[in-house]
């Protein structure tokens, strides 16, 4: 008779514990893997049953699912946030939390999120990094604007940024520092590359094979352009993983919560939704 093991993983930038359990409870065996992918291909490959894992989503949790979904019967992440509040104990370690990751796949408890394919996660990732480059575009230009406003030299904001303009300012300073010259200087660089780095990002993206069919539905629809149209493609992923559309319009944070002192049972209203989503996955 075959048996099937349960385990429960927690891991860390350098490590993973993991506890293995059977369908009674009864830990079979735990431990503590190096978090390297040799090791864990060394570790899984030497298992003789099939087993159901589950790991707490985190930022390096991704490569570790990856590396270890194809030994597994059934490998799953879980919600951080309902993770916590299940699991909520004074007491508090590894090995305690991966006895209990691996109780919660043993008795079908695990708030399981979405885990996207790999490929849409990679693509993902540049997209964020393109958002991670335009947020400090706009903090340069700030900056810029308050290098000016130090020492109260006038300018046009809203064409401070044009080329053109910038130059000619620069030319027309009077009374100002010479570093503060500098600075502008070498702001209007970083901005430059600002705009170079994500633009690449974006025309990358938009080649993408997996992406281009889609992204021109999206486009056709009227007032969504390329950014909107990649955020949806790639933070939504696969729309069919929501039980309804009031679901996903929650998930992009387009609805508010309603809370009624007033309601017959006395208690808060409040959107729920019926996925468990995870955005680190």
């Amino acid at each position: 008779m075959t048996v099937t093991h349960y385990i429960g993983f927690d891991v860390h930038k350098k490590s993973v514990s993991y506890c293995v359990k059977d369908a009674a409870g009864t830990i079979a065996e735990e431990g503590k893997l190096r978090a390297t992918r040799e090791a864990l291909r060394q570790w899984a490959g030497k298992r003789t049953e099939p087993w159901h894992g589950a790991m707490e989503a985190t930022l390096f949790s991704g490569w570790i699912y990856d590396t270890l979904k194809p030994f597994a019967a059934e490998l799953q992440m879980g919600h951080p946030a309902m993770m916590k509040a299940i699991g909520a104990s004074k007491k508090k370690n590894d090995r305690i939390d991966a006895r209990k990751t691996a109780d919660l796949v043993r008795c079908n408890l695990l708030p399981a999120c979405y885990v996207a394919p790999v490929e849409m996660r990679e693509l993902r990732r540049m997209l964020r990094y393109r958002n991670l480059v335009v947020a400090q575009a706009v903090r340069m230009k700030n900056k810029m604007s308050g290098l000016l406003m130090e020492v109260g030299a006038e300018y046009n904001k809203q064409q401070l940024h044009g080329k053109k303009y910038f130059t000619e300012l620069l030319g027309s300073l009077e009374e100002v520092p010479e570093s503060v010259k500098e600075l502008l200087q070498l702001s209007r660089g970083a901005l430059e590359m600002f705009e170079t780095t994500q633009q690449q990002i974006l025309n990358q993206l938009q080649k993408a094979p997996r992406l281009v069919q889609r992204l021109e539905v999206l486009k056709s629809i009227r007032g969504v352009g390329e950014v909107t149209a990649l955020s949806w493609a790639l933070e939504i992923c696969d729309p069919h993983r929501f039980p309804s559309i009031g679901d996903a319009v929650s998930y992009c944070g387009l609805t508010s919560a309603l809370v009624s002192s007033r309601t017959s049972s006395g208690a808060g209203r409040f959107p729920s939704s019926g996925m468990r989503i995870c955005r680190r996955c």
